[in-house]
């Protein structure tokens, strides 16, 4: 990644949190790093050196700053680069290098270890095994200054192995021991299994058409949202907890209060909710590109910090899209809440007496009959066969996502076509370019003097949005709003059901 150092400089000085996350500056006389924003007296402009990651900070001998605290900075390494890159951050974040070495990493990009290691020098300035140690050390000082774990748990939920090699990441990091590090929460000698955590993300953050778009498709029992929180059940792994997610915006960051009974699971759950919430977005850029059109422009002005709404589970949103097809989002609503009722695990939660079931898994849905689904013959047996391919194949989506064709192998499932491909691109792969050409919606916005364009007219003109298309969908999604009124006030189907 290139960097300007002169105009790094002048940002620094600027303190300009547009820049926080682009770039960490390290004191060469201090041995210390820091984000843009640092409150601290700036260095002089030869004492500096600027890296594009927290990781190429640490991995070139330069310890965190405990003032600005880079664990806080919004993360932007997933928005760029090449799409190797991205898939290989998403894997570090789901933990494979704890248990696995590069070599294994590369081999499930289909590239060699010496080709993965060069792209990560390339756009991070560091290796993957420092990208993967760095984000264990910043994780186990939030962990360490937001909660009470002891520091038992906080190595466990932070991805190290053991105590010792916590112990030793941190004295060679700081120089002191994680435990001079803890504030505010004494150490707890009670086992936690519910966290609270700050989700850092870059302003401007458009929360409440995050929150409108989840909730007008929440699953009874499985989601709800309320007081401007979204709460729901989750599983990983064959263990369930519960999430809840609400906004502070005076932090620039969610607050997601996790309550999951394996701490070792932690990195992979926040992971899932940065996705989720589109924190990673760098949401300048892409406001830029999409301003530039018209018909958007005046839309980012007024929904500058619209994200796209993710998905914690992938077959969950598929089978939620195959039901959507057609019909309203009340509609889609009603017959997820009823598949979830007849089919999905029971759940108890005491805080949370709104969440009784958790989303019915792959292995559950391609058992039923066929007949009891109530639903169109063809969205049956789409819904039956895609639960047979996610049960047969754990990684399903995650290996769909790594193939160029993936919109392509998509539409090869019975009972998904190009709509709900692309769809699922936008919401599961966390593709950024992803287009619903056909989405009567998107036409409907995208009308001239009471006049449609086609899919074909649609799609030409949207080759201006690149790579931002993702994007524009959700603002003219939004812009036209959720659902249409019909004449007669009935609410008639709408292409975002799901």
């Amino acid at each position: 990644m290139e960097l300007n150092p002169e105009a790094c400089y002048r940002a620094v000085l600027a303190r300009d949190e547009r820049h926080d996350g682009r770039f960490f500056t390290c004191v060469k006389t201090t041995r210390i790093y820091c984000r843009p924003v640092c409150p601290a007296r700036p260095p002089k402009r030869e004492n500096c050196q600027f890296v594009p990651s927290a990781a190429a900070a640490q991995e070139a001998g330069f310890r965190p700053c405990l003032r600005c605290r880079p664990e806080k900075a919004p993360e932007l390494w997933t928005t760029g680069g090449t799409k190797a890159v991205a898939r290989a951050l998403r894997w570090i974040d789901d933990g494979v290098l704890d248990t696995e070495n590069v070599a294994a990493l590369a081999e499930r990009l289909q590239i060699s270890e010496r080709q993965l290691r060069r792209l990560f020098q390339q756009e991070l300035g560091a290796s993957p095994i420092a990208v993967a140690q760095t984000r264990r050390i910043l994780l186990a000082l939030q962990l360490l200054q937001q909660t009470d774990l002891s520091m038992i748990d906080v190595a466990l939920a932070s991805g190290f192995q053991s105590v010792r090699r916590f112990n030793e990441a941190f004295q060679a990091m700081y120089d002191r021991p994680p435990r001079e590090l803890r504030r505010l929460h004494p150490e707890s000698t009670a086992p936690s299994t519910q966290l609270s955590l700050l989700l850092p993300y870059r302003k401007p953050y458009d929360w409440l058409s995050m929150l409108e778009f989840f909730g007008q498709r929440a699953i009874a029992g499985v989601e709800h949202v309320a007081n401007g929180v979204y709460a729901r059940t989750i599983e990983l792994d064959g263990a369930s907890g519960t999430l809840q997610v609400t906004d502070l915006p005076e932090e620039s960051a969610l607050r997601a209060t996790i309550s999951f009974p394996r701490l070792k699971s932690l990195p992979q759950i926040i992971a899932r909710v940065r996705r989720m919430f589109d924190l990673s977005a760098d949401i300048g850029a892409i406001s830029q590109v999409l301003a530039q059109d018209p018909t958007l422009a005046p839309l980012v002005a007024a929904r500058p910090g619209l994200r796209i709404p993710g998905a914690w589970d992938g077959f969950e949103i598929a089978v939620r899209a195959i039901l959507g097809q057609q019909i309203t989002v009340r509609a889609a609503r009603t017959m997820a809440s009823r598949l979830v009722s007849q089919y999905g695990a029971r759940f108890e939660a005491d805080s949370l007496p709104e969440l009784t079931h958790r989303f019915p898994t792959s292995d559950a849905l391609r058992q039923i009959d066929i007949e009891k689904l109530g639903m169109p013959k063809g969205r049956a047996t789409a819904i039956l066969h895609l639960a047979e391919q996610a049960a047969n194949n754990p990684r399903l989506f995650e290996t769909i996502g790594e193939r160029t064709d993936a919109i392509d192998q998509l539409c090869e499932f019975p009972g998904i076509g190009p709509w709900t491909a692309q769809y699922i691109a936008m919401r599961v792969l966390r593709e950024s370019d992803a287009f619903l050409a056909a989405d009567v919606g998107l036409q409907r916005a995208m009308a001239k003097n009471g006049v449609r364009p086609t899919a074909k007219q649609l799609l030409a003109h949207a080759e201006t949005w690149r790579p931002w298309r993702s994007y524009a969908v959700m603002h003219l999604w939004t812009g036209e709003s959720a659902t249409t009124q019909s004449p007669s006030g009935k609410e008639v189907p709408h292409a975002i059901a799901s």
